[in-house]
């Protein structure tokens, strides 16, 4: 790598990956008396990787043991998260039961991959530690039949940092991870977590939800609207994971709330509102202050302007709506992208405060 260019990021393990290295370790230790260590796992995609174990313990007919998980350089809430199974021997033909531990949810609504009533541990967790309970019970001569209870130290409190009340997910985070690894920085588990809130509202019924780019423009929605916490779906940036998913899984009504450089851009058309990834058209800006009657000195301040922000304040100052227009805009742009999905599109554009500065109703879908 040569001087200057970015360092590769570290890619790191999901915290389905860390329970089945657990539990491997652990029911190892059940049957042979002592814990692998480190000890190996087979990715859902081919490979194998190694994990080192922080603690463990055998006593009688239960073995625990804990592997810290590593997200490498991913943002991941829980990164150095202590992740245990604890597996217990159970009699013959019970086949593998998964239990939800301290810090572990247990899911609540319908519409999630599992079913009310279970552990919030996703289906290819599950596969990978079956499969791993099996390697073993091969290898040591067992049957295979075992409880794997799950725990996550301070899970409880992670989760709230998470989707997980929202989608009806209570007493912790779920286990999760498709193909074992965590790609840094990666968009995937955001966007997969907004389809997952999509499901839930579905499944409950609901005919009316909520995209919000922040804590302030989803607290102006919240002050119009009485809605269950399962209708606020957790957009952020990702303004086209939510849009492109309700034009196969339509829900009747969507309010979508932001503030107004970020609708800026989602009325340009695009998909991914980040500042790294999208950025203001000032002409565009120009060509909203020309529609609102601007006068020619604001309108050619706005092309050198440094944000959208100064742009809103100096047509604010001067008694100029560029807040209203821009919501009618930001509608027309949604309806572009939903296509013909019989979705109803109401746009709020707020400030910092969360104060409805620009809106449009109720379109017909």
């Amino acid at each position: 790598m040569s001087k200057g260019e970015p360092k590769e990021l570290r890619r790191g393990w999901t915290t389905g990956a860390c329970a089945t290295a657990a539990a491997k370790a652990a029911y190892c230790a059940l049957l042979s008396g002592s814990f692998p260590d480190p000890v190996e796992i087979t990715l859902p995609r081919g490979g194998t990787v190694d994990f080192v174990l922080t603690r463990h313990d055998l006593s009688g007919d239960t073995a625990i043991a804990t592997i810290t998980k590593d997200a490498g350089d991913d943002p991941d809430v829980t990164h150095g998260a202590l992740i245990t199974s604890t597996v217990r021997l159970l009699p013959a033909g019970t086949g593998v039961v998964f239990k939800a531990g301290t810090g572990v949810g247990t899911v609540t609504r319908p519409g999630l991959p599992i079913p009310p009533g279970e552990p919030a541990i996703n289906p290819v967790p599950r596969q990978m530690m079956q499969m791993a309970i099996a390697e073993i019970a091969e290898q040591h001569g067992g049957s295979g039949d075992v409880e794997i209870e799950v725990s996550i130290a301070g899970g409880e409190t992670l989760a709230l940092k998470t989707m997980n009340p929202r989608l009806g997910i209570v007493g912790g985070l779920s286990v999760l991870g498709t193909t074992g690894i965590v790609r840094p920085f990666s968009c995937a588990a955001w966007i997969a977590s907004i389809h997952r809130g999509i499901d839930v509202a579905r499944a409950v019924g609901l005919t009316h939800v909520v995209g919000a780019t922040g804590s302030a423009s989803e607290d102006a929605v919240r002050a119009r609207y009485d809605l269950d916490e399962t209708a606020f779906l957790d957009m952020g940036d990702f303004a086209g994971g939510l849009l492109k998913y309700l034009r196969s899984h339509p829900v009747e009504k969507l309010t979508l709330s932001g503030g107004f450089a970020k609708f800026t851009k989602l009325a340009q058309g695009a998909l991914d509102l980040h500042s790294a990834r999208s950025s203001v058209d000032f002409g565009f800006l120009q060509q909203l202050l020309t529609d609102a009657g601007a006068p020619e000195d604001q309108i050619r301040a706005a092309a050198t302007a440094n944000t959208a922000k100064e742009v809103l304040d100096r047509a604010l100052s001067t008694g100029i709506d560029l807040s209203g227009p821009l919501a009618l805009r930001t509608r027309s742009a949604v309806r572009e992208i939903l296509r013909d999905a019989p979705v109803a599109v109401e746009i709020l554009i707020t400030d910092r405060s969360g104060e409805v500065l620009g809106e449009c109703g109720f379109d017909e879908a």
